[in-house]
């Protein structure tokens, strides 16, 4: 880009700049801090200037948007053609609530669907187990049965509309029933489209939701990709996430390291199963955090779309572009709302926002103010959606195709964190013996994941503690407040209300039929056949999700952390 001349000139000027002008000011004035840093606490310089970018290779590390290695983007016109996937997390109380909500953002301007359900149905429990008592409807929806489902799609044409569904453990029974619904409905099953986040490794790493061990549960997310690679190829079967690493403390380093480890410990998995990588691999999406540094999160899916298409070509043979352009939703940062002066999330969320639509995101949910103190209320949500909506029509960000481009210190930072990623990326794959999936499942075992992110959140909250890292509202521009605000509150009897909806269904479902579909499953768990059709008909009958994960945990045993346990 800048010759050798070139770069000798600017750095001439720099130190005649540096001697003339800077200095004077350092010594009368100094700076606020004397050092400065990211949210992950990565130094960042107080100038960039060509040289920090002197080996970069406008071919082989940036392109066009469009083309490998994708780090501009992966559509040639990006926003210019369509903005992003415009999708509000929303769930919580009955079916019958959560469908009501759904109808609202659509008729609001969402353009995509995001389901949240709740801890039992994470879990894989029923809301009539006893370990669900207290916390049905809580934090998301209640699904037991298809006939939950069919409620909350009760007058919405799947065949029209994207949706996504945050869930893990339980993920491919909640699959089951989307396809189920796609029947009722008349639509082809290659015609639905969606998410199914279905990251099992992510969850023994980060968020620590599981029912069965992690060797088993990776087969069975093998079994979701087989099944959609064959029945509904516009449907994507894993969101490797990035998120929740995030949340539970990570850097950004590390939650783009761990995410792009467990991304091929999937394509290995899955190629081992005898699925070619470009079969497969066009329908893996990613899932990631957007924090407050902007320009590290900028860089953070650069560098990310430029790893991705680099390793599935060089290490596992992909040839196919759609293969090695890494497409990911982002959510702004939970970890970062704050309930002390919960307005200053607007601000935050924007901030957030923008980050991601500047990295080229597919997909967006932004958060809304009020859920550090509760689920979100309908005037919230409706505030977050609009920020999405004037990022797309007012702010221009989405007129100019990877618009940070070129940015000597965003292209710094895009080449720093790549670096670091892959040296996080190697160990990992060291640990396997040059195996991502060997050296992930190793990590889990060995509690490597486990120290390493919570190293780092200590970090984080010692230096928010020691002032060091500014959390407004918080350790700084404090106010004496009111802290009651209108929040949403679960009404209490939502927890009968669905265990009676339940116990109907049981009633009324037909036992042979039932029976007949768990016995079927149960073969297909015993011989290691693909589940996920013995799941669709076992759904379509109204096995209960309780009763479908029991065979799971029967089968393959359950799993207790090792971690901090003596």
């Amino acid at each position: 880009m800048f010759d050798d001349d070139d770069l000798a000139a600017i750095r001439e000027a720099r130190e005649e700049w540096e001697s003339e002008t800077l200095d004077p000011v350092l010594d009368g004035y100094g700076e606020r801090s004397e050092r400065f840093a990211t949210v992950s606490n990565h130094e960042v310089d107080r100038l960039y200037t060509p040289e920090d970018v002197a080996d970069l290779d406008y071919d082989e590390d940036l392109g066009f948007p469009g083309e490998p290695p994708y780090t501009r983007g992966v559509y040639p016109t990006m926003y210019r053609g369509r903005t992003w996937t415009m999708r509000q997390f929303a769930g919580f109380g009955t079916p019958s609530e959560t469908n009501e909500r759904f109808h609202y953002l659509i008729e609001e301007g969402q353009t995509g669907l995001s389901t949240a359900f709740d801890m039992p149905s994470l879990m894989g429990l029923d809301s009539d187990d006893p370990m669900s008592d207290g916390e049905v409807g809580r934090e998301g929806v209640a699904v037991d049965t298809l006939r939950d489902m069919e409620i909350i799609f009760d007058g919405i044409d799947i065949g029209e509309v994207s949706t996504s569904f945050t869930i893990n453990p339980s993920a491919p029974v909640i699959y089951a029933m989307y396809v189920a619904i796609a029947d009722q409905q008349g639509v082809p099953r290659e015609e639905i489209r969606g998410t199914l986040q279905n990251d099992m490794l992510k969850e023994f790493i980060a968020q620590k939701e599981w029912v069965v061990p992690p060797r088993p549960s990776l087969d069975i997310v093998v079994d979701t990709v087989e099944f959609a690679v064959e029945q509904t190829p516009k449907f994507k079967p894993i969101s490797v996430s990035g998120y929740h690493i995030r949340e539970a403390g990570s850097t950004a380093i590390q939650e783009l390291a761990f995410t792009l480890a467990d991304g091929l410990a999937y394509v290995e998995a899955c190629r081992e199963r005898g699925l070619d990588v470009d079969e497969f691999a066009p329908q893996l999406s990613f899932f990631f955090n957007s924090h407050n540094a902007i320009f590290e999160e900028v860089a953070k899916f650069r560098a990310g779309r430029r790893i991705w298409a680099r390793l599935v070509e060089e290490w596992y043979g992909a040839e196919s572009d759609a293969s090695k352009a890494m497409k990911f939703h982002t959510q702004t940062a939970g970890q970062s709302l704050t309930a002390q002066q919960p307005l200053n999330n607007v601000v935050r969320v924007t901030i957030q926002a923008l980050a991601g639509v500047l990295g080229g995101t597919q997909s967006l949910h932004t958060n809304s103010f009020d859920e550090a103190l509760a689920l979100p209320s309908e005037d919230a949500v409706r505030v977050a959606l609009r920020t999405q909506q004037i990022i797309a029509e007012e702010s221009g960000a989405a007129d100019i195709v990877d618009p940070l481009g070129g940015s000597f210190a965003v292209e710094a930072l895009t080449d720093e964190i790549e670096a670091a990623a892959m040296a996080y990326i190697e160990a990992i794959r060291e640990m396997g013996d040059g195996s991502m999936r060997e050296g992930v499942l190793a990590g889990i075992d060995e509690g490597y994941f486990h120290r390493e992110i919570g190293d780092s959140a200590y970090e984080y909250q010692e230096r928010v503690e020691d002032g060091e890292e500014v959390v407004v509202g918080v350790n700084a521009y404090t106010v004496a407040e009111d802290t009651e605000a209108e929040i949403l509150r679960v009404d209490e009897e939502v927890q009968e209300k669905q265990r009676s909806r339940l116990a109907e269904v049981k009633a009324e479902r037909d036992d042979e039929a039932v029976e007949d579909a768990l016995t079927a499953l149960d073969d297909g768990i015993e011989s290691d056949e693909n589940v996920m059709p013995a799941i669709v008909d076992a759904v379509k009958t109204y096995v209960t999700m309780g009763e479908i994960m029991d065979l799971f945990e029967a089968h393959h045993g359950s799993y207790r952390e090792s971690i901090g346990v003596a």
